[in-house]
């Protein structure tokens, strides 16, 4: 699976939180083993939700995508699905990544997960109301179930206050609502890269539950600019059956382009 490639302005966690799902990881010489769902019941299952708004390439592979990934054995062969496999998401097709030994980076002793992705749209989740995320894999063999508790949902950092989000004023802070509101976000990160610039700065931000108060320093040139607000989330599962474990995070970026006005 690729993720959207990381712009010079992002310096932020997106790949923390998503990173493990495409482990390339040393295992026993590269050797690779087709496994059903049922010999595949002893590793953990890890999900990622990338909600990803970026203003440059708003239709970036991976932006908008929910994936499903096996964890590595690193004492055992690689794992590659059956061909019996398949995976939903909420009763939809589900795209699958065999896995299996990998020569990525000339690691020929690399192991690439076992996985399958969804890519959403954002315009219709955003519509449709909030629920739960549902991940089934079946084969002749057994069935893997995860539910992300109240998971389906359109992220958004949304402007609070007087004015627009479109022009700032130095020296002044503004208010901005994760939603769903019912979601508490961690810590959120602001970067702001002056147009055609090379360094994003790194603005500060205070919480309040799901509200990030953004200050706009006083030096910050007068001129257009992206400003990115981004923060992750752990998952809720509240089920999980056919693996030995289930977790996963959910990741928002968003863009706001802007002029800095005095």
């Amino acid at each position: 699976m690729t993720f959207i490639a990381p712009s010079p302005r992002r310096t932020v966690s997106r790949f923390t939180v998503l990173g493990a799902l495409v482990a390339l990881t040393g295992c026993s010489g590269g050797e690779t083993k087709v496994m059903s769902l049922a010999e595949l019941s002893d590793r953990s299952l890890t999900f990622a939700l990338a909600d990803v708004d970026d203003a440059e390439t708003p239709d970036a592979q991976g932006a908008h995508r929910v994936t499903v990934s096996y964890s590595v054995a690193a004492d055992g062969p690689c794992s590659r699905f059956a061909d019996d496999v398949t995976a939903t998401l909420n009763g939809q097709p589900m795209t699958l990544v065999p896995g299996g030994a990998s020569d990525v980076g000339g690691r020929s002793e690399a192991c690439e997960n076992s996985r399958a992705y969804f890519n959403f749209d954002p315009a219709a989740w955003g519509r449709e109301p909030l629920e739960d995320i549902v991940v089934q894999l079946q084969d002749a063999s057994s069935t893997v179930r995860l539910v992300a508790k109240n998971a389906k949902a359109k992220r958004r950092f949304t402007f609070q206050g007087e004015g627009t989000p479109d022009k700032l004023r130095v020296g002044q802070s503004y208010d901005f609502l994760w939603e769903p509101s019912s979601e508490v976000p961690g810590t959120v990160e602001a970067l702001l890269l002056r147009e055609e610039g090379r360094a994003p700065g790194v603005l500060a931000v205070t919480q309040d539950g799901n509200k990030a108060t953004v200050a706009i320093p006083a030096g910050t040139p007068q001129a257009n600019h992206t400003l990115t607000l981004s923060a992750a989330l752990e998952g809720v599962v509240s089920e999980c059956a056919g693996v030995a474990s289930c977790s996963g995070a959910i990741y928002h970026a968003q863009d706001f382009v802007l002029s800095v006005v005095p």
